[in-house]
């Protein structure tokens, strides 16, 4: 029988790899590129598994391969497998006494700009033997799924397999420009939203509404309040420049509205009707060995991040 316990464990491993190379890349031929193994010996592989365990893994058509539903419980456990035996390589090579290596974050378009780069640059000239790969992007990324060491989550963190180290707040906050202010008056009530020009960067359902708390309980619960739109837009630095230019209020977070406050171009209003602050946190997958590279990152980064936002706290 396919591996007895006669036979060496690293060739179950051998085959272990080449059916998670052939499901990642959802197909043999990509994975065939990936590992630089020709496509019959990876199927062959592929195939004596299967046999082994009793179990199809694999759906096969001529032109797509696909995890069957076994398929996708045995991947999930063979790629923490692989990535356990992958750290385990990387603490006896040295990694977890230097830091080195490659990096992969990601964090939100705005913040990850304004305010993750800078500190970034800082670090890559502290730790000159460690290359970072930045993923700017407006949705959230699976870090297990899309290989991602760490992440900027600006968000209330739901329980799961991910560790969050939070560093600070921002701020959802409503802001007009003083032209406007001065010849529409400012909203005392965010119920009044519904007399005044709003410009909005989000579609929520469908009509438009925007987050307050209405009573000034600090425990009130948020409720949803719906604005009048005279501009959509679909970024929030356009919806920020069309508030600058007089054309309505807007409600973004802190960090996007920060420069043109400081400059005078944007007056914050309803501050007491504002929805609790949201957490910022550095999140990453939970895991026995943490690479040193990975702990460094976030030891040179938490503290500069929070000083960052604690500012930016100040300055709103």
């Amino acid at each position: 029988m396919f591996f007895s316990l006669n036979e060496k464990i690293v060739d179950k491993f051998d085959s272990i790899e080449a059916f998670v190379a052939v499901a990642r890349a959802g197909g043999f031929s990509a994975a065939s590129r990936q590992l630089g193994s020709p496509v019959a010996t990876l199927s062959r592989k592929v195939a004596l598994l299967e046999e082994a365990i009793g179990v199809r893994l694999l759906a096969r058509s001529t032109r797509h391969v696909a995890l069957t539903e076994q398929g996708g419980t045995y991947y999930e456990a063979c790629r923490r497998l692989l990535d356990d035996l992958r750290d385990a390589d990387e603490m006896v090579a040295g990694e977890y006494r230097q830091p080195k290596g490659e990096l992969t974050l990601t964090a939100p378009v705005g913040f990850g700009r304004r305010h993750l780069q800078p500190v970034l640059h800082e670090f890559l000239v502290a730790y000159p033997q460690i290359d970072v790969s930045l993923q700017l992007a407006d949705r959230v990324v699976g870090l297990v799924e899309e290989h991602v060491d760490c992440a900027v989550r600006i968000s209330a963190m739901a329980d799961s397999g991910l560790v969050a180290r939070e560093v600070g707040h921002i701020r959802i906050v409503v802001c007009a420009s003083p032209a406007y202010l001065a010849a529409h008056g400012t909203p005392p009530h965010p119920r009044q939203l519904l007399q005044h020009a709003c410009i909005s960067w989000t579609t929520l359902g469908p009509y438009k509404a925007w987050e307050f708390r209405l009573a000034p309980d600090e425990n009130s619960a948020p409720a949803m309040v719906p604005i009048r739109v005279r501009l959509t837009t679909t970024t929030p630095d356009s919806a920020v420049d069309a508030a600058c230019a007089g054309l309505g209020l807007v409600q973004a977070t802190s960090y996007q509205v920060a420069e043109a406050v400081r400059a005078g171009t944007l007056v914050p209003v309803l501050r007491a009707f504002e929805a609790p602050p949201t957490p910022v946190s550095l999140v990453y997958p939970s895991k026995r060995l943490t690479p040193l590279k990975l702990r460094a990152f976030l030891d040179f980064t938490a503290p500069r991040l929070s000083r960052r936002l604690d500012e930016l706290a100040r300055d709103l």
